[in-house]
């Protein structure tokens, strides 16, 4: 079976964005998979725009740009309005709770509460990105648990393991098919 997925993470600076897609595309290598990533941030080091991308496929990728993506994944306002017209109309916006869906918007949208979470049961805000990577592979189905885990604590600081391994929970949490 074939498999081909475009995927843009979308955010402001220091929410760990582009470690997000490095450990995805991580894990999908880790799964087999052809895997392409690339990033693209303002000269702002925390705050500015950030987004970053990831092309998995079990074919050759011939073209390693996104054009038009399946799924955007946002944590800001700023970043969901800025990217949500480069998405198919059959593609999947998934988006923390807090952010309003442009009207403009009718294909799946999947809302998930990465910022509550981080502030209220982790109490750690620098763990955004590892929770949203839980709820988004929940979602996508990009890698197993396990290809998964090993990519977080590959990128990781070791003294942060087990923090980040808790974040993942949340995360997966946070999407009950």
């Amino acid at each position: 079976m074939s498999y081909n997925l475009k995927f843009r993470f979308a955010g402001s600076g220091g929410q760990g964005v582009i470690l997000g897609t490095i450990i995805l595309a991580e894990a999908a290598l880790a799964e087999g998979y052809q895997v392409v990533q690339s990033q693209s941030y303002g000269p702002e080091a925390r705050g500015g725009s950030c987004k970053a991308e990831i092309i998995v496929s079990s074919e050759e990728i011939v073209f390693p740009k996104i054009e038009t993506a399946d799924c955007l994944a946002a944590l800001t306002q700023k970043a969901l309005d800025q990217y949500i017209g480069s998405v198919a109309p059959d593609g999947i916006v998934i988006a923390d709770s807090s952010l309003t869906i442009p009207e403009s918007w009718h294909g799946r949208t999947e809302k998930i509460d990465v910022i509550s979470t981080v502030y209220d049961v982790l109490k750690k805000p620098m763990t955004v990105n590892i929770v949203a990577l839980g709820a988004i592979n929940a979602i996508l189905g990009v890698a197993g648990d396990k290809a998964l885990e090993e990519a977080v604590l590959a990128r990781v600081p070791k003294s942060t393991g087990e923090l980040n391994m808790r974040a993942l929970e949340e995360g997966r949490k946070l999407y009950k098919k």
